[in-house]
């Protein structure tokens, strides 16, 4: 046991795992009850065209969620994203870049206005956001006229293409193969880097074979991942929008563990007052975090378009309900302060997943909704229980250990938030 809690990280049981257990679970499950179907090659292709927005969304929420915020908007922002980049294109005639230029943009001003009265005006997310979500709903219908608008093929990659394949003819992705080439020296690479930092500071080392150990099971998911991916159907491998995915999830898992920003975020989400005692001007990093969601949404949204090949008059109906559930089955805390760019990630795959999985089984969507809804209740329950009996969350403390741990100094406002997250039950017993 000793020797796997040093595999996990010092101070982790297994049991905080469970979230990564869970999807693992999950896979297995769906495997022997569909005869394989979920892992097939195309299906898992088709699971990242679909569900992309939603993880996309996520990305934001968790930033949103962490600051103490709630927004109810992100699915009708993307609409109406979505239909003034169709709109530019079909009726106005812009080329596909200048339209996904303008959604960026208008993605940006709905996030300053929404970030206004969050920041300055102090009105709550909540109300906020609500009011966006009936305002831009509004907008979307009377832009479109309550109809859909289609979209040029040029554009429509970004929501449905794939990187293209070139080089010899090896059965499989050319290209698939050298990403997933790239990602396992990179991971191999990190881990060197990692135990050689923790070398020069003169902090504890693990055993060699734990970093074996680890290395060897993402080296393995890695395999596993680019053979799904690389043995489509041939003029497919990795969606576009996969890749879109990759790069916003490297930037804001930076942003969240390598940046004075991103502390701040999680300094205000856990006690504002003590941040703003601290230095931390909690009304710049209320506005940015709003205003980063709404941009996220304006992405989200025109992914969708370019995949449906039109924006149509229900696009990003109850969006926003499924990255909160991602967000939070992912680890973060109903109160702010916790949460993760990775435990969402994995939070999305699980509900996606799962959705899939039961769909695959022929289970009507009424009944999948059920579920979906179960499987959220269940995990936020678990958390706020573990909380009340006096005992770390469980999946807080999961998710937690993902963020780096930090040997260097921090500054005063980067410390605040963790004095404020290791002591939740204080707060809640009291």
């Amino acid at each position: 046991m000793k020797n796997l809690k040093l595999l996990f990280g010092k101070g982790n049981s297994i049991g905080q795992y469970g979230m990564i257990i869970a999807l693992i679970a999950i896979v297995i499950f769906f495997s022997i009850t569909t005869n394989g179907l979920i892992l097939e090659p195309t299906n898992v292709i088709n699971l990242f065209l679909q569900y992309s927005y939603i993880l996309i969304l996520a990305l934001g929420m968790v930033m949103v969620i962490i600051a103490g915020h709630i927004d109810l908007s992100v699915g009708s922002v993307a609409a109406f994203v979505g239909i003034i980049v169709a709109q530019s294109m079909s009726v106005w005639h812009w080329p596909a870049w200048a339209a996904i230029i303008l959604g960026l943009a208008v993605g940006a001003l709905v996030g300053a206005w929404q970030g206004f009265w969050v920041a300055f005006v102090r009105v709550p997310a909540f109300i906020v956001t609500l009011a966006g979500q009936l305002i831009f709903r509004g907008a979307n219908q009377i832009i479109g006229q309550s109809t859909s608008v289609p979209t040029p093929n040029d554009y429509n990659a970004i929501g449905a293409g794939f990187l293209p394949d070139f080089g010899p003819n090896t059965n499989y992705s050319n290209g698939t193969l050298l990403i997933g080439l790239a990602t396992i020296i990179a991971l191999i690479v990190i881990e060197v880097r990692g135990r050689n930092r923790r070398k020069k500071m003169q902090a504890e080392v693990p055993p060699l074979w734990v970093s074996i150990v680890r290395t060897g099971v993402l080296v393995a998911v890695t395999l596993v991942a680019t053979y799904l991916f690389g043995a489509g159907p041939v003029g497919t491998s990795i969606p576009i929008v996969a890749i879109i995915l990759g790069v916003l999830t490297i930037i804001y898992g930076f942003i969240t563990k390598n940046t004075i920003f991103g502390r701040q975020v999680y300094a205000v989400g856990g006690n504002a007052s003590a941040a703003v005692l601290s230095g931390v001007s909690a009304r710049k990093v209320n506005f940015f975090v709003m205003a980063n969601m709404s941009v996220l949404a304006a992405i989200a949204g025109m992914v969708f378009v370019g995949y449906s090949n039109a924006s149509g008059p229900a696009d990003g109906t109850g969006w926003e309900l499924d990255a909160i559930a991602a967000v939070f089955v992912g680890g973060a805390a109903v109160a702010g302060g916790i949460g993760t760019i990775s435990g969402s990630i994995i939070g999305g795959l699980v509900m996606a997943l799962l959705s899939n999985g039961l769909q695959l089984m022929g289970i009507e969507s009424n009944k999948v909704q059920i579920i979906r809804g179960l499987v959220l209740l269940i995990a936020v329950a678990f958390d706020v229980y573990s909380k009340s009996q006096g005992r770390p969350s469980l999946i807080g403390g999961m998710m937690r250990q993902f963020q780096r741990k930090d040997t260097e100094q921090n500054t005063v406002a980067a410390q605040q938030p963790q004095s404020i997250q290791d002591q939740p039950e204080k707060v809640n017993t009291q």
